[in-house]
């Protein structure tokens, strides 16, 4: 099984995963875990990811067009979204990407849970997307991924703890990883234990609004009008109305 990691420091990626059973797993050829620095699929000389966002607001946004492009190295955009591939490719290709898996991290996310694990252990190939800075342009999450999921209601500096986290979880379930089989039937959150109930209880988290930056144009995908208007007034009613 391979995981792609697209984020700016991969050296987070590859210095955990050389370790313990993700380390063991890869030597065995069993898995392989591959972290792609997103920076070196910028178009400038400064290597930029990211950018100020459309309607104002604290810190920056990771820009789409770099990520679009790691993504298409990978043929790690979703079947039904890759709008560039031309109708015959998408003909064969179709069974084969089925297997695949692109993933956002990020707080506001579905979220990841053993049964998750389980149900991706069965893929051929998982990616993920490591956010940083105040987040990702909305167009990543609208037109280049399956899924946004996140390990929980609290906030990280970016994605690659959480991407490892996940690896780890999924790799555990992969045969021939773990040195003993055995030690999987006595999971906590495994298959041969009854289901948790958690009742009279509520998790709420705000969730952000979507976040734009520079271009307002990529790929045929537009920064919502209200956003470039210049309007905050309306600007915060659209935020708020999210």
């Amino acid at each position: 099984m391979k995981f792609n990691v697209l984020t700016i420091f991969p050296e987070i990626i590859s210095n955990y995963s050389k370790e313990s059973i993700l380390g063991r797993g890869q030597k065995a050829g069993t898995i392989e875990i591959k972290p792609i620095n997103i920076r070196d699929f910028a178009d400038d000389k400064h290597n930029t990811v990211d950018d100020t966002p459309y309607g104002g607001g604290a810190g920056m946004v990771m820009k789409p067009d770099p990520i679009y492009k790691a993504l298409k190295s990978l043929d790690a955009i979703p079947f039904s979204k890759d709008n560039g591939l031309n109708k015959l490719k998408k003909i064969f290709t179709g069974k084969l990407k089925a297997k695949k898996r692109t993933i956002l991290l990020s707080p506001r996310g579905r979220q990841f849970d053993q049964r998750l694990a389980e149900k991706w252990s069965k893929y051929g190939e998982l990616t993920f997307i490591c956010g940083r800075y105040e987040g990702v342009d909305q167009r990543v999450t609208d037109h280049m991924i399956d899924e946004e999921v996140s390990i929980g209601n609290y906030v990280l500096a970016g994605g690659e703890l959480a991407a490892l986290v996940i690896i780890e979880a999924v790799s555990r379930l992969i045969p021939d990883v773990l040195g003993n089989r055995d030690s999987l039937l006595e999971e906590t959150f495994g298959n041969h234990k009854s289901s948790l109930e958690i009742s009279n209880l509520k998790f709420q988290i705000d969730k952000e609004y979507p976040q734009y930056t520079k271009p307002s144009d990529f790929n045929g995908w537009k920064v919502p009008d209200v956003l470039l208007s210049g309007n905050h007034k309306r600007i915060e009613e659209w935020r708020k109305k999210l």
